[in-house]
């Protein structure tokens, strides 16, 4: 695999400031806010009381007070406005409309030592993070290959142009097709409010702490976590043609004619067939997935990095 940085256009930070960004933040979302810093980054989602995704994040650190949460652009506005219904008690202020700070990723077998000739040093460790005058840099995997950098206007140009020099340019989609490959399921403008965590399978991939204590829809996702088991579980499939499906995309299966699932996520691939995360039954799954209609041609079921359980 080589080296390579896009821009992230279709992703946006939420910023969060004040002293109690973080404790505000614990009683609202799945992570426990408490472990991050300037050297640690979470994984986290916010849901309604009834345990429905709002969206999901990853939270950082940019500077003293200051936090962001890294999601899709399409949910920043729905998220900071559910979120500002109940900020107001609290010592914290939400900017959804901040566009001062500029998203890149970077990936391959030589973005650690490319990133560590400009920044001076890169985190050694999945979802640690590096937090310095203009930027934050946080490895999101576990083998050192992968990486997002949050930027201030003040250094965007000349990272940008350090970075190029050491890597080409690609598609944001061929970052969003790899996120797929890990099972990443994300909240999207379509999909808001239709899936519970387990759904994404968060419980799975570290969206979710489960001893952290109280917040927004944790009784919804703790009852279905210690007291049962989700119908419905996400899934990575390839699909026939090389176009992307939109999210919220129905399901369909050879067994019954109503729908049995949507899509989350699907991205494009260069010369090879374009790939989803799906939502379905364990049984739809098994059985043949369609998307659009019962006639169109089945998905091809791929295997996920982690186990996945069903009801």
């Amino acid at each position: 695999m080589s080296t390579y940085y896009t821009p992230l256009e279709q992703e946006a930070l939420l910023h969060i400031t004040g002293p109690d960004a973080l404790t505000f933040l614990q009683g609202q979302v799945t992570c426990d806010t408490r472990l991050v810093d300037s050297e640690h980054a979470q994984l986290g989602a916010y849901c309604t009381p009834q345990g429905r995704l709002v969206c999901d994040f990853l939270l950082c650190q940019l500077g003293e007070e200051h936090y962001a949460m890294r999601l899709r652009r399409d949910t920043r506005g729905s998220s900071a406005a559910t979120f500002g219904k109940y900020i107001v008690f609290s010592k914290a202020a939400l900017d959804p409309e901040r566009e001062d700070w500029r998203l890149l990723a970077c990936w391959g077998p030589d973005a650690a030592t490319s990133l560590q000739e400009i920044f001076g040093t890169v985190p050694g460790a999945a979802l640690a993070a590096q937090c310095g005058e203009g930027f934050s840099l946080i490895q999101t995997d576990e083998h050192g290959q992968q990486f997002e950098c949050y930027l201030d206007s003040t250094r965007y140009e000349q990272t940008l142009e350090q970075i190029s020099a050491r890597m080409p340019a690609t598609t944001e989609a061929r970052w969003q097709a790899l996120q797929i490959q890990r099972g990443w399921g994300r909240v999207e403008a379509a999909t808001v409010g239709e899936f519970i965590p387990q759904m994404l399978n968060y419980d799975l991939t570290g969206h979710i702490s489960f001893n952290k204590g109280c917040y927004t829809g944790q009784e919804v996702v703790a009852r279905m976590h210690y007291r049962g088991k989700p119908k419905r579980r996400m899934y990575l499939v390839e699909l026939p043609s090389s176009e992307p499906l939109a999210a919220g995309t129905a399901l369909y299966s050879d067994s019954t004619a109503q729908s049995v699932g949507n899509v989350v996520n699907s991205a494009s691939r260069a010369g090879e067939p374009a790939l989803a995360l799906v939502v379905a039954t364990a049984a739809a799954a098994e059985s043949g997935l369609h998307a659009g209609s019962a006639d169109e041609p089945a998905l091809t079921l791929a295997a996920l990095p982690y186990s996945v359980t069903t009801a």
